[in-house]
């Protein structure tokens, strides 16, 4: 390794704590913090302090998937420490999907390539339901055995909302586990209110990244859920949630409103109600310009405290996950950050265990070049794999269709006529009616046909083997021979991201598990932004085409989906009829 140890240092120092800034000698020792010792009051002489600028503790990313950032966990975190994060929770739920233990323990062995402090939850959900096909099963034994181990803090995301409140037994064991342990567990609650929350969370389900609304998140915070907003590549909530008039609305009512004055009722508003600022999903672009001190600084501009803005990502999710780190004080993990000022919020030094590991956006260490088994199993698919055939003796059918929504993850379920041509069922280009489907690539041999509105792509087509949570392949297109196409390319390179147009074809490489690349995230962001290109030139007018395409077969977010079994609707959790009997 080629990054600096530091001993003994005098700065200014942020304390979490006690919501203050003051000089400080801080003595590190083999990683950790041995003494932190606030400098006397006169002490204001900057040529004195090692550093200009203000130390923060390290920033943690409490819920974040490494693989949809397209990177292996070593190159996740070569990319991210510039930008002064030094910690993440991953939930691998995603690789857990594909490979089962063998994937987490990929995950975690990786990890260690790299000065980085990882941690992970326990997949709860693989599969996320069994209305579709995955790789892999993590059962109750499974997840006894992982909360065994030190890098594990939690249980992932009990998405299947729905078996908690139906009690299903597996699941129940799963969460009966995690306490035995005493670990928190992760919800994923979209949407969900009332007495079937409140079942929910009686199971101790302690914090949700689904909420897309003040009022939904303040109904579960005041049900004792710790609520983290969300800002990521593909679902962005941070503006919702920190709702300038929701927040004078909320505050307004509480008892202490009338009584205090209005200089203290503006520091009030400050507070940003809710705990923790997480991506959830970000992918290598993004990442390249930023991390979670983009979040910090958005969260200021939104008019968030900057000291509490620091604490959604520092002491807070320490505290919640047991963390030996999140603040600079005495006996902690020596993560820590230098900062300009709480204005510019440049990120100048990262140091991890005391370690200087980047600086001026560089970062000082390199990453491994991993590999990991092929996961592809698929027959080679023809353009008439993907023509919607009807008995239906009529011109016109009426179809249900998956509509998406930019920079959100749920859809809407929409209805129209569409022409039948010889049996087929035709897309609708000038309606924005595109054909979609899901090929399961694990043996099988299952795929299912539907319709999608909302990508507004004029030709070719678009495949992904990035697909939550089952990551089977997902290919919309104009028309079957490209859409045929898409996938075959990705299947003959264990897995990526492709774009198709007749002879031309593009596709970004995903051998680890079809799921991330084995190059760095300045490669991947290039490479991600070439595709992204192309599918913008075809038309298409989402902000992150391939990242919201790796949405539509997640069953678990309302509210119309594809599975490789057929079309899903969440609400009812159930699989419907594409076509609709008039």
């Amino acid at each position: 390794m080629t990054y600096k140890e530091i001993k003994k240092i005098k700065s200014r120092i942020l304390d979490v704590k006690r919501s203050e800034i003051y000089p400080a000698e801080i003595t590190v020792e083999k990683g950790y913090f041995k003494s932190v010792i606030q400098l006397s009051n006169d002490f204001n002489e900057d040529t004195r302090l090692d550093f200009e600028g203000i130390l923060v503790p390290g920033f943690i990313d409490a819920h974040i998937h490494i693989e949809s950032s397209l990177l292996t966990p070593s190159n996740f975190a070569k990319a991210a420490v510039p930008f002064g994060t030094t910690s993440i929770i991953a939930d691998p739920h995603e690789i857990a999907n594909v490979l089962g233990r063998e994937g987490i323990d990929f995950m975690i062995e990786e990890a260690k390539e790299v000065p980085f402090d990882f941690y992970f939850s326990a997949p709860s959900c693989v599969p996320a339901t069994s209305f579709e096909t995955s790789g892999a099963c993590i059962d109750s034994v499974a997840i006894d055995e992982l909360m065994k181990k030190d890098e594990i803090v939690a249980l992932g995301e009990v998405m299947n909302y729905v078996g908690v409140i139906n009690q299903e037994k597996e699941l129940m064991n799963k969460l009966k586990i995690a306490k035995k342990y005493n670990k928190p567990i992760d919800g994923h609650a979209p949407g969900l209110s009332g007495e079937d929350l409140e079942k929910y969370i009686e199971w101790e389900v302690s914090t949700d990244h689904e909420s897309v609304s003040f009022k939904e998140a303040i109904v579960k915070k005041d049900l004792g859920m710790k609520i983290m907003v969300r800002e990521g590549s593909s679902a962005k909530n941070m503006e919702a949630l920190f709702n300038i008039n929701d927040r004078i609305n909320f505050f307004s009512k509480q008892d202490f409103f009338t009584s205090i004055s209005s200089g203290d009722y503006q520091e009030i508003l400050k507070k940003p109600i809710f705990d923790f600022l997480v991506s959830d999903d970000k992918d290598a672009k993004d990442l390249k310009l930023g991390h979670l001190n983009i979040l910090i600084k958005k969260a200021i501009d939104l008019g968030i405290d900057p000291i509490e803005a620091i604490k959604m990502v520092t002491i807070n999710p320490a505290k919640h996950y047991n963390l030996n780190s999140g603040e600079i004080a005495r006996g902690k993990i020596a993560n820590f950050v230098l900062i300009d000022n709480f204005h510019d919020f440049n990120i100048k030094k990262t140091f991890i265990h005391g370690q200087l590991v980047a600086e001026d956006r560089k970062t000082l260490f390199k990453a491994k070049k991993p590999f990991l088994k092929d996961t592809f199993q698929l027959n080679k698919k023809i353009a008439s794999d993907f023509e919607i055939k009807t008995e239906n003796k009529s011109d016109l059918v009426t179809v249900n269709v998956i509509e998406v929504v930019n920079n959100e993850i749920i859809t809407k379920k929409f209805k129209t006529e569409l022409n039948v041509e010889g049996q087929i069922i035709q897309a609708n280009l000038n309606n924005d009616i595109l054909n979609f489907a899901v090929v399961e690539r694990y043996g099988k041999n299952n795929m299912a046909n539907a319709f999608v509105k909302g990508f507004n792509l004029k030709k070719g087509a678009i495949a992904s083997s990035v697909a939550h949570d089952s990551h089977n392949i997902l290919v919309l297109g104009t028309n079957s021979e490209d859409m045929a196409r898409a996938v075959n390319i990705i299947s003959e390179n264990k897995g990526g991201l492709s774009i198709v147009d007749g002879e031309f074809q593009k596709i970004l490489k995903l051998p680890i598990a079809g799921l991330m690349s084995d190059k760095e995230a300045a490669t991947v962001s290039d490479e991600l932004e070439e595709i992204n290109k192309i599918a913008f030139d075809f038309g298409c007018n989402m902000e992150s085409p391939f990242m919201t395409l790796s949405f539509l077969a997640l069953l678990v977010i309302p509210s119309l989906r594809l599975s490789d079994k057929g079309l899903f609707d969440v609400e009812k959790f159930s699989h419907i009829n594409l076509i609709i009997d008039n």
